[in-house]
């Protein structure tokens, strides 16, 4: 499995936050998607999107470290960097992944960040067996409102993600089909030759796009943003 954890680093010293965002750089399987010098402005942000991980400094001004490592449930995972060891009992009380001391050399960061992705590789594993029972050459079955709604891959125009479930929206209603699933779970079931990821919150099929213009597209007449993150590939994907 391929599988890319989108992290956010936290830390109130601009240089312990360039360390770890070259850390990050130098990890395959990491993917930088926010990067704050207070967990007050973190706690603002996870009301709006949740990355996989959070590699999160302990003292800082306002609200400490483990103050948001309380107030965070299962997802996103933490992994701690201190420059503080007495605060090691207290961070694996709030089943922190890892709890790195500074300096912190690259060996012990990908140490860290490994057993972050194996957690994420079991815990998907186990997501997607139980709740997608079903996928067919022709399309997949989804759990929604108490029953099971089979999706042509065909009909799907487009996914889009709001915290812990996916709304997909197909040819054939104008009404979405609402699931319990993350996007990177929906994302694992629809295949990559007919369907692209363009934002943090979006997947789209590929046949069904009408125009992009600057930093969105069109299907019928929604506008879909264009992430930064993933404009890249999807210009290069489209022969831009």
């Amino acid at each position: 499995m391929n599988q890319i954890l989108d992290c956010w680093i936290v830390d109130d010293e601009p240089l312990a936050l360039a360390l770890l965002e070259s850390y990050v750089g130098n990890t395959p399987f990491l993917k930088l998607t926010g990067k704050f010098s207070s967990a007050k402005s973190v706690m603002q942000e996870l009301t709006s999107q949740q990355p996989d991980l959070i590699f999160l400094d302990i003292q800082m001004p306002h609200v400490s470290g483990m103050e948001l490592a309380r107030f965070i449930d299962e997802k996103p995972r933490i992994i701690f960097t201190t420059a503080f060891k007495e605060y090691a009992l207290e961070g694996y009380r709030v089943n922190a992944i890892d709890y790195l001391l500074k300096p912190i050399s690259y060996t012990n960061f990908l140490v860290a960040a490994k057993k972050a992705l194996d957690w994420y590789e079991g815990f998907h594993a186990k997501n997607v067996a139980s709740k997608v029972p079903d996928r067919r050459a022709d399309g997949i079955f989804v759990k929604s409102d108490y029953k099971m709604v089979h999706l042509l891959f065909d009909d799907i125009l487009y996914v889009e993600g709001l915290k812990s479930y996916v709304k997909i929206y197909t040819l054939k209603s104008a009404k979405s089909v609402i699931t319990l699933m993350s996007m990177k779970e929906i994302e694992s079931l629809l295949p990559e030759e007919t369907f692209f990821r363009v934002h943090r919150s979006y997947i789209v099929a590929k046949n069904k796009i009408e125009s992009v213009e600057k930093n969105r597209l069109s299907i019928g007449e929604k506008k879909i943003p264009l992430g930064e993150t993933y404009k890249e590939a999807f210009l290069k994907e489209i022969g831009q």
